[in-house]
């Protein structure tokens, strides 16, 4: 629910399209929508600029179907983490718009792409092939909320000379995504040649020491590179809003 459906609803009753109870009833659910084991936030959108997105993990296939059928009646954009391709199955039977993307788990509903500046670049970066999953959770949300994403993977510390084959990018990027498990090394790397914002996601990939990502988180908030902010372990979509947030900054 944006802007534009609320002025165009108050346009309504002004005109005499709508009645007082009628005007008053779509107005209900601003706050919220009560589903009883959910509560929408329809007035996300106003407050922040998205929709309220949909973490999947942890509810029914019936759940997620229901309240991305309601979020699809109010908002062109919607965008569901963590879903299963049987969630998606079930959405796209009601929604037919619906776009899953396998590899980074996401559904997506896009009626109508948000306005892009071309010169602010979001560079999502991967240490290795592993970690793509959680960085494109992370380049799929910057897109979804109006930022142009450039995508380099596979360039870890291992074999530092395909990461300074990067610069050109690294430069020109307004904000930038580090994913790396392991060592979670790449985000110091990065961090040193940046002179831009650069959030680091820790994943849980690696052996028994890197403890299901915790050897990278720790790695990521004791970097002795400046300007690094780091989100916890494995959450390509928190950083993808948070770098969409600092792209969009004036």
């Amino acid at each position: 629910m944006d802007i534009d459906y609320v002025s165009n609803l108050l346009k309504e009753f002004k005109k005499g399209g709508l009645s007082l109870d009628e005007a008053i009833e779509k107005l209900k659910i601003l706050p919220y929508e009560d589903l009883e084991f959910a509560k929408l936030d329809h007035h996300r959108l106003l407050r922040q600029g998205f929709a309220e997105v949909v973490f999947c993990q942890g509810k029914t296939v019936e759940q997620v179907l229901a309240i991305m059928d309601r979020l699809a009646v109010y908002n062109r954009s919607i965008l569901a983490t963590r879903a299963t391709r049987e969630m998606y199955d079930a959405v796209k039977s009601v929604l037919p718009d619906a776009q899953y993307h396998e590899l980074a788990r996401l559904i997506t509903i896009e009626r109508q792409k948000p306005p892009v500046d071309q010169e602010r670049v979001i560079l999502v970066m991967s240490a290795g092939t592993s970690d793509i999953p959680v960085a494109e959770e992370a380049a799929i949300t910057a897109e979804m909320m109006g930022n142009k994403v450039k995508r380099v993977y596979d360039v870890g510390v291992a074999g530092i000379h395909r990461l300074l084959d990067q610069r050109r990018f690294i430069e020109e990027a307004n904000v930038l995504i580090v994913v790396a498990g392991m060592e979670g090394a790449l985000a110091s790397v990065v961090g040193g040649m940046a002179s831009k914002p650069v959030i680091a996601v820790p994943t849980s990939i690696g052996y028994g020491a890197n403890f299901g990502g915790l050897s990278a988180l720790l790695s990521m908030l004791n970097s002795c590179a400046a300007g690094i902010g780091v989100v916890n372990i494995d959450n390509g979509f928190g950083a993808g809003r948070l770098a969409s947030i600092i792209n969009h900054m004036r």
